[in-house]
């Protein structure tokens, strides 16, 4: 039996606070809308062994929701249920029970499941608010009371939850089974969470053509078998679509913002989801500089594959010789619009058909094989001397930037510590221009690179003077403390 407790309950009873509380992080979006959670999330609750779910509201009537993504969201319920060993039906104690929470008790006695009650909201201890008589009413034992906000009855539940559970198995580590880290970002209704779904085989997460679908940012294991019969292991999250932070209408959107910053962190590859219809938006262009300035390796998904095709097939596209002649020019424009993400492997992609998933996720795999190289020093240096002859920096205040010295530091970004004459010489230009240049050189197609400047300590006139006069003394036989002519061609840099 799966280790796997769900947190389940009518909107508005504190399940994502508790959610949060038991995971001892900010995972879940906390907002007091109803319907705020849609999607299934999950987190692993190290100190427990178990798999937490935090899911939506059932019975939600919200106007300013979507029919089908309630419906959508109660079926995600539905799911997380049934894959649950142990479920914690939340109530709200200061309001007491409902027609609704009576309507869902009879739902969860059907499931046979192991039932944890928890009033949630009693935030003054003892003094609870409702009938202790009714809950108990509802045949799932003794009631537990607990405040997610201020964390009281936060030990008894966590006690119950690990009575209930079954006994945790025992697995073999596999310290060769790396599970690798993939995160889909893009602007909303790109395709992230169908892409998800074409590689989990399932219909885990909710796919609609309504805007801001997706709001948390979930996370989730697989292993997916290749047509050679290995089994690549990952892990998955799914992220809201990142809006412009202009154009962000609520605190939810704000909130869904952030977790799909903080998801482009978590990543070891990002795959970046453009629309092939589309083209590379401004909004695009910024999310890959979140990506780049997070530090991340890049994956370029332009999905949607399939509606190239029967465009070409209805003559729509005239503009074009075929297919090819398309996505070459699409290739050209997306690394003019994205000239700061030098060499990221792009990979023309369907989540309907499922056109181009297995090579999407062969080319993340090598990606990660590239990001451990080591640079051999000699190579480095030689590379950045001969870039810098074939185009001599520009020349910034009276002087140009010059490279002395350059040692691989680091991988997953590739550090490079350069040793140079004057950090602010380097310009961002000419910095993308080296990044660029040693990605051709050394095969590191997505990967980023980045460079940590170490330049000579500037020197104030007076230890000039003084450096510059212990030379003369040295060389006249003079000591240091005799008086020297003073010569005006000292101040000379």
């Amino acid at each position: 039996m799966s280790r796997t407790v769900a947190i389940v309950g009518r909107p508005n009873v504190g399940k994502s606070r508790l959610f949060n509380r038991l995971a001892k992080r900010r995972v879940s979006i906390v907002h007091d809308q109803p319907g705020v959670t849609r999607d299934i999330v999950s987190v692993e609750v190290k100190d427990g062994g178990y798999t937490l779910l935090d899911t939506g509201g059932l019975g939600l009537q919200d106007a300013n929701t979507p029919t089908k993504l309630i419906k959508a969201s109660e079926a995600q319920v539905e799911f997380a249920i049934r894959a649950a060993s142990v479920i914690c039906f939340v109530v709200d104690a200061k309001e007491g029970l409902t027609s609704l929470d009576e309507r869902i008790a009879g739902m969860l006695r059907k499931s046979k499941k192991s039932i944890i009650l928890v009033a949630n909201k009693a935030d003054h201890g003892e003094e609870k608010v409702g009938s202790i008589e009714e809950l108990y009413r509802l045949g799932f034992g003794e009631p537990i009371f607990v405040s997610a906000e201020h964390g009281n009855g936060e030990a008894p539940l966590r006690n119950a939850i690990l009575d209930k559970l079954p006994p945790a198995e025992i697995e073999p580590e596999d310290h060769d089974k790396k599970r690798l880290t993939l995160c889909f970002v893009g602007r909303p209704n790109v395709g992230k969470s169908s892409l998800s779904n074409r590689l989990l085989k399932s219909q885990r997460l909710i796919v609609s053509d309504v805007p801001g679908t997706t709001r948390d940012s979930v996370e989730l294991s697989f292993d997916y078998k290749a047509r050679d019969g290995k089994v690549w292991p990952f892990r998955l999250i799914d992220t809201a679509g990142i809006r412009a932070a202009t154009k962000l209408s609520s605190s939810v959107e704000y909130f869904s913002r952030v977790r799909s910053i903080d998801a482009i962190h978590q990543a070891d590859v990002v795959f970046m989801v453009l629309d092939a219809m589309d083209g590379v938006t401004q909004q695009d262009k910024a999310i890959a500089g979140e990506i780049v300035a997070a530090g991340r390796p890049i994956v370029v998904i332009v999905n949607k594959w399939d509606l190239v095709y029967a465009a070409l097939r209805r003559g729509e596209l005239k503009q074009y010789k075929g297919e090819r002649d398309f996505r070459e020019k699409f290739e050209k424009a997306l690394y003019d619009r994205l000239f700061f993400t030098p060499g990221a492997p792009v990979m023309f992609v369907s989540a309907l058909t499922g056109h181009d998933i297995e090579r999407m996720l062969k080319a993340t795999r090598a990606l990660d094989e590239r990001l451990g190289r080591k640079i051999p020093t000699g190579k480095l240096n030689a590379a950045i001397v001969s870039l810098t002859d074939r185009t001599p920096p520009p020349s910034v205040g009276g002087q140009r930037f010059r490279a002395y010295y350059a040692t691989q530091t680091g991988n997953r970004p590739f550090r490079i510590k350069v040793f140079c004459n004057r950090e602010e010489k380097l310009t961002e230009q000419y910095r993308r221009y080296l990044e660029g240049g040693l990605v051709e050189e050394f095969g590191l197609e997505g990967c980023p690179i980045h460079f940590e400047l170490v330049g000579k300590k500037k020197i104030s006139i007076d230890d000039r003077l003084a450096r510059r006069g212990q030379k003369r003394n040295a060389a006249d036989g003079t000591d240091a403390g005799d008086e020297v002519e003073f010569d005006p061609s000292l101040l000379d840099d």
